[in-house]
């Protein structure tokens, strides 16, 4: 039967990562890196296109799982009739070549272990050339190699195109299992040991994790979500994935099937802000120059999202040979949005590198050139339609958001000015542009009969990126219109558990696809800042803490929810939903240690 998403929990290296089963199965791993074809891709098919399992001999489940600490080193323990056994998965963070590390441990008893490794190269449409050598197992297949090893030695064999082996672990034994990825063209991989990576790993970890200035009741979610977020980063660059697997459903069964193995712009300024709110100054800084890097250029073509090396090709591809999770088709490789005009990516970029200079990160004045040409770019461009934040593959249109977006991107030029009049730029130029905008997005995006904006000019559907209105500045949190629209926002969209959709997609989808999505957990966390914002700090906390408890076992979140089925749907684990967990959390945080009467600044 196949796991629900939210039985995978997440190991990696800061390169790469891998998703690892409820049942012992690592089901999704893409080497060298995030984008990388996948060997282990039975997660979007079955487990002839890849997996790597350990588990007890006849058992189907492990007994419980957690995460060592605050680490990404993950322990499943299995309980049987003849003892208890733990399975500690990780992948140590390297310079070269990676590892995936277990290591079989007994704790109780005796207990008979199977292991079965079925790599398939190229997203599970590659059966590699095993041979024996020094001690491993080798699998060659074009440019891939992957060495096995175990540490002490355990006797393999090839049975079904697979590698398989049986022993039994009892009290106080451990038995290591690494297997090791490096170009064909090379010689044997450098061995690590594996019981020394696991306390690097360990102490590693912990030692980041140490770092976060946080405290309070939420600490334990916000590092659970930093530690995910820092496991979706591309140390080499400082890019950050949107989440490491392709198309993981929006809805079971459906064609709402994306790769998501990429970095967004409209991230960018919900991770500097969270990343600098929790300490964590190095990796703000990391994202920031990575995204300058990637948005450097002629700023009429600026896309949506890049590579993680900012990388401008990005073509989409169906896998014909995956049936896709659940029977999700089709599978994807690439994504076509990259082509999209969307608007919003400028005021993301302006937002953000304003936000960098604010909180002190060292300020390049080449970074403020590269903003006055984008700005100068938008200046001739936001009164045209666009496809908006949310990709929608139907037809351009004048999305509220985007253009609340452009004032953004207008009012961060002016207040760099005002507070740097130094900097080259016309402060009067802007400050009409802001202007305009404004005005046109009140006059055109609201509607006045129902107090609420719209998703896009002329509508009368709503949109949940309105719900950051408020966040950034646009009009104040007090404001009639914004109240307005939280109070729509929350009943149109609304779903069973006070979740939101992103937007309708009942009738005539605005985005142009067949089929519903869950959800949307990255706007339900907005409804709860929007909804403190807006002066019910108690309901708020009562729907973060119902988000809260959607997490997976071991803390994970997906992109969206199915409030009916009660599953998780989407792209897993998802750096937007923990970066919104991790900026409601801390605006809860500091909610509590205002004085009565106290608030703070939107914008």
């Amino acid at each position: 039967m196949t796991l629900r998403i939210e039985d995978y929990a997440l190991i990696g290296d800061l390169q790469t990562a891998a998703l690892v089963g409820m049942d012992g199965s690592v089901d999704w791993l893409c080497l060298p890196r995030f984008d990388s074809a996948a060997c282990f891709a039975a997660i979007l098919g079955d487990k002839d296109n890849g997996h790597w399992r350990i588990a007890p001999k006849g058992a189907e489940r492990c007994t419980r799982r957690a995460y060592t600490a605050d680490t990404l080193v993950l322990e499943s323990v299995w309980e049987t009739r003849t003892g208890t056994v733990k399975v500690i998965d990780f992948m140590p963070q390297r310079d070269t070549n990676p590892d995936l590390i277990r290591i079989v441990e007994g704790v109780s008893g005796s207990v008979d272990m199977e292991a079965t490794l079925r790599l398939r190269f190229d997203y599970g449409s590659v059966v590699p050339w095993m041979r024996r050598a020094a001690g491993h197992r080798v699998a060659v297949a074009g440019p891939d190699s992957v060495w096995l090893r175990s540490v002490p030695a355990v006797r393999t064999w090839g049975q079904q195109f697979s590698t398989v082996s049986a022993f039994t672990v009892g009290a106080g034994e451990r038995v290591a299992f690494v297997l090791t990825w490096h170009p064909s063209h090379e010689s044997c991989p450098e061995l690590c040991d594996p019981f020394e990576a696991l306390e690097t790993s360990r102490r590693d970890w912990t030692e980041w994790a140490d770092r976060c200035r946080t405290e309070g009741p939420y600490r334990d979610a916000v590092v659970r979500s930093l530690i995910t977020l820092k496991a979706l980063t591309y140390r080499p660059t400082g890019g950050i994935v949107a989440a490491p697997t392709t198309s993981l459903p929006e809805e079971l069964g459906g064609v709402r099937n994306w790769d998501y193995r990429f970095c967004w712009l409209r991230d960018a300024t919900l991770t500097l802000d969270a990343l600098l709110d929790a300490g964590y100054q190095e990796e703000a800084r990391a994202w920031r120059d990575w995204l300058l890097r990637a948005v450097a250029g002629d700023p009429a073509d600026l896309q949506i999202m890049y590579g993680i090396s900012g990388e401008r090709r990005l073509p989409e591809t169906r896998l014909p040979w995956l049936a896709g999770y659940a029977g999700s088709a089709p599978v994807r490789t690439g994504n076509a949005a990259v082509e999209q005009l969307q608007l919003d990516v400028y005021g993301e970029v302006m937002d953000s590198l304003f936000l960098a200079r604010e909180a002190g990160l060292p300020s390049y004045l080449h970074a403020w050139y590269i903003q006055l040409s984008l700005l100068g770019f938008l200046e001739s461009k936001w009164r045209e339609p666009d496809e908006g934040l949310w990709e929608v593959r139907g037809p351009r249109r004048h999305f509220v958001h985007s253009k609340v977006m452009a004032w953004v991107a207008a009012d961060r030029a002016v207040r760099t000015l005002e507070s740097e009049p130094g900097l080259r730029g016309d402060v009067g130029r802007w400050r009409t542009m802001r202007d305009e905008v404004h005005r046109e997005v009140c006059e055109k995006g609201y509607d006045p009969v129902r107090n609420t904006f719209t998703q896009y000019y002329g509508s009368a559907e709503l949109d949940a990126a309105t719900l950051l209105i408020p966040r950034v500045g646009f009009l104040p949190p007090e404001d009639p219109r914004v109240i307005g629209t939280v109070d729509a926002v929350r009943a149109e969209l609304g779903t069973a558990g006070g979740l939101v959709r992103r937007y309708s997609t009942e009738g005539a989808a605005v985005d142009g696809l067949p089929g519903s999505e869950g959800a949307f957990l990255a706007c339900s966390f907005w409804l709860a800042d929007a909804l403190r914002m807006t002066g019910r700090t108690a309901e708020a906390r009562e729907l973060f803490e119902r988000l809260l408890a959607l997490r997976n076992d071991v803390g994970l979140l997906a992109e969206e929810y199915d409030p009916v089925a009660r599953r998780q749907l989407g792209n897993f684990p998802q750096a937007f939903s923990h970066i919104a967990l991790v900026t409601t959390a801390l605006a809860l945080g500091r909610e509590d240690s205002l004085p009565a009467g106290g608030e703070e600044r939107a914008g």
